[in-house]
């Protein structure tokens, strides 16, 4: 099994569905790593050599930002915007939708379930 940033990526899959289990990697990206790697994009995971798994290994650590590097980064942006007192930090710090969505109706992700009135334990 390939372990590469810290995640081990699933064995049956191909490569450029499989890096996108590592966070910040999405389709697009996953696939200009390995065209960078110069390793097949349709090859499976458990089809790689050590060689292949090395130079994946390369491209990501010298040109991309991901898992707990960029999980810090976000969470340091957000703990940046709550100091600050800002609107968008205040949002951050009630567990409200941010970017100006309603919530007199929906919200339901940001608010968690709802308190009705009858609701009892």
């Amino acid at each position: 099994m390939a372990r590469i940033a810290g995640v081990d990526l699933p064995r049956n899959k191909k490569l450029g569905t499989a890096l996108t289990y590592i966070f910040g990697l999405g389709d697009h990206l996953a696939a200009q790593v390995l065209n960078s790697a110069k390793v097949d994009v349709n090859k499976r995971t458990e089809e790689l050599t050590e060689d292949e798994v090395a130079r994946i290994r390369d491209v990501l650590e010298s040109s991309y930002k991901v898992e707990g590097d960029l999980r810090r980064e976000v969470s340091m942006n957000i703990k940046r915007l709550m100091d600050l007192g800002c609107y968008r930090g205040l949002r951050h710090r009630k567990g409200l939708p941010v970017r100006g969505q309603r919530t007199s109706t929906n919200a339901r992700t940001r608010k968690g379930p709802k308190k009705g009135a009858g609701r009892r334990k």
